[in-house]
């Protein structure tokens, strides 16, 4: 505050230190008052503001020390080298590997343990798909059924699953299918002697076109979803295996085994005096087809991985399947 000079009478100063002390004073309420006012005002004006939009989210999954990377308007990743990638590219590059989930039951020829090694036509896709990305694999093979497979895929536990995995309408409410990678027909294994007595004397495509005795399927696969399609009239048996199904046909126990071409086909060629007590019957009008399964939330991977099939040069039918058993 600046100090008062008062001269004059003693009188004649208070006098006018009194007016100028009360001038004074007005003069403080008065920059006081307006001070208020003008903060009165700045915090109603503040309060009518809209608020600032909040920044974009952040990845933070992806990410090079723990801290997120930066989304741009678009939803793309900003990476620390200035690229731009979809959040799933960024994951799978942040984290230097691409997880694909695979059935804990080998499969061969798509995939096997062998002297200690995981190789098959599954495995080879997916160490190519890696190859693309830059990064190495990782297979999630906790799953014990084909279902199970595509559960680890939606719980997110893994980018890819990459397990001879069916395209069906159910697992289709929870994954998204790349276009197939092999499609195989389907078809029975049947016990010929049981197949002889339900047949009484009528051709083989005369008795599967209404049949209505006993088939087996291997349970949580897509056969245990074709069959009720395909035949609607028959007496399932769900198997928690191959094996088991196929020692329940060999007994007597199922008339027929439903499952693709390449599978039925294989016990003939793995066992030639099989075909004294089996017989196969392909289905050319109903197909399997195998492909990868990517993550509902990952649609820009499922173009990737398509366009990866497209160009890719390895062709797979039966007989190359049939072929590869012999390795």
């Amino acid at each position: 505050m600046p100090t008062l000079q008062i001269s004059g009478s003693a009188p004649h100063r208070r006098h006018v230190a009194a007016i100028s002390l009360r001038g004074l004073a007005g003069r403080v309420a008065g920059v006081l008052a307006m001070s208020l006012a003008l903060f009165a005002g700045a915090g109603v004006a503040h309060a009518a503001r809209p608020a600032a939009p909040a920044p974009a989210p952040a990845l933070a999954s992806s990410s090079t020390a723990g801290a997120p990377l930066p989304l741009t308007s678009t939803g793309l990743v900003q990476m620390p080298d200035g690229r731009l990638l979809a959040p799933e590219f960024a994951r799978i590059e942040s984290r230097g590997e691409l997880v694909v989930a695979m059935l804990g039951v080998d499969q061969p020829p798509f995939f096997e343990t062998r002297n200690g090694r995981l190789m098959g036509i599954d495995v080879d896709i997916a160490n190519e798909l890696a190859a693309k990305l830059g990064v190495t694999v990782r297979f999630n093979r906790d799953a014990k059924t084909f279902d199970g497979v595509v559960r680890l895929l939606a719980n997110g536990d893994a980018d890819l699953a990459i397990s001879k995995l069916s395209r069906t309408l159910p697992r289709a409410e929870l994954i998204s299918f790349s276009t197939p990678y092999i499609s195989l027909h389907r078809a029975l294994l049947l016990n010929r002697m049981n197949f002889a007595q339900i047949a009484r004397g009528r051709t083989a495509p005369d008795v599967i076109r209404s049949y209505d005795s006993t088939i087996g399927v291997v349970m949580n696969s897509s056969y245990s979803e074709y069959v009720r399609t395909n035949f609607p009239n028959a007496k399932v048996r769900p198997y928690p295996s191959w094996e088991a199904l196929l020692g329940a046909l060999d007994k007597g126990e199922v008339t027929a085994a439903y499952r693709d071409e390449f599978e039925v086909k294989h016990v003939l060629k793995s066992d030639p005096t099989a075909s004294l007590r089996l017989r196969v019957v392909t289905l050319d009008d109903l197909d399997d087809p195998i492909a990868i399964g990517v993550n509902v939330s990952s649609p820009a991977l499922l173009a990737f991985v398509n366009q990866f099939l497209a160009e890719r040069s390895k062709k797979i039918d039966v007989n190359t399947l049939l072929q590869a058993t012999d390795k």
